[in-house]
């Protein structure tokens, strides 16, 4: 084989590669699912400190902006968190990937960079926000008056902070579980309670809080509210 054919045929499969390239990228795009997106507009004190706790990355502080996104498949939330990063000059918390889902944190102290940040992950998946899952609670219970016993378990399995004998706890199981992150938000601005876990990744999001029966049942009607605010399509 002569130089001439022998660059055409390298010029050809460069071509080729690259166009592969393109074509996978674009289809992993095509491929992704748009499950829970929401903003949290300034992060209270105990979510907050909850968050430093868990993740992995960059730490919040409070008053921040937050945005929690999740997709299917996980692998792909990758893509997101690096058109998110190079727009933008929000810092990642959290990037939790699964095999079925994956689940993106970040903050920033201008809300318009996370905002900036949404706008430029929907539009590298090609979706609108409102294309986003509205969230369904799966569970809410409230049981006063716990015994000892059980806060014992409960404060053996938590991050957050602990529950004593004789207060109420409350637990919400919401889908898709990014949201828990917001009921646990609103929650706290409207009572004063104690934050015990919140798992905003999975099947399904959970969330555990302990106070008062008259501070707990405050703050179950925010978080449900909250969520019941939310737009979005219904779940298949």
């Amino acid at each position: 084989m002569n130089r001439t054919v022998a660059a055409r045929w390298a010029t050809w499969a460069t071509c080729r590669l690259r166009t592969s390239h393109f074509d996978r990228a674009r289809a992993t795009v095509a491929a992704m699912e748009l499950r829970a997106l929401t903003v949290l507009d300034s992060l209270q004190p105990q979510l907050t400190g909850f968050l430093q706790t868990v993740c992995s990355g960059f730490m919040p502080r409070e008053e921040e902006c937050a945005m929690f996104v999740e997709i299917a498949p996980g692998i792909a939330i990758n893509q997101l968190t690096d058109v998110a990063l190079k727009t933008t000059t929000c810092k990642p918390g959290m990037q939790i990937v699964e095999r079925a889902y994956g689940m993106l944190e970040l903050h920033d102290s201008d809300k318009g960079q996370v905002n900036a940040a949404v706008d430029a992950i929907c539009k590298q998946m090609g979706v609108s926000p409102d294309e986003r899952i509205k969230p369904k609670i799966v569970s809410s219970q409230i049981i006063t008056g716990i015994d000892g016993h059980q806060s014992q378990l409960i404060n053996r399995m938590r991050h957050g902070d602990m529950i004593v004998a004789g207060q109420t706890l409350y637990i919400l199981e919401v889908y898709p579980a990014a949201y828990a992150a917001l009921a646990a938000n609103e929650a706290e601005k409207a009572a004063n309670i104690h934050l015990l876990e919140v798992i905003s990744f999975g099947a399904f999001g959970r969330l555990w809080l302990g106070g008062s029966e008259a501070e707990i049942k405050a703050a179950a009607e925010a978080a449900e509210g909250a969520l019941a605010k939310v737009t979005g399509r219904a779940s298949k």
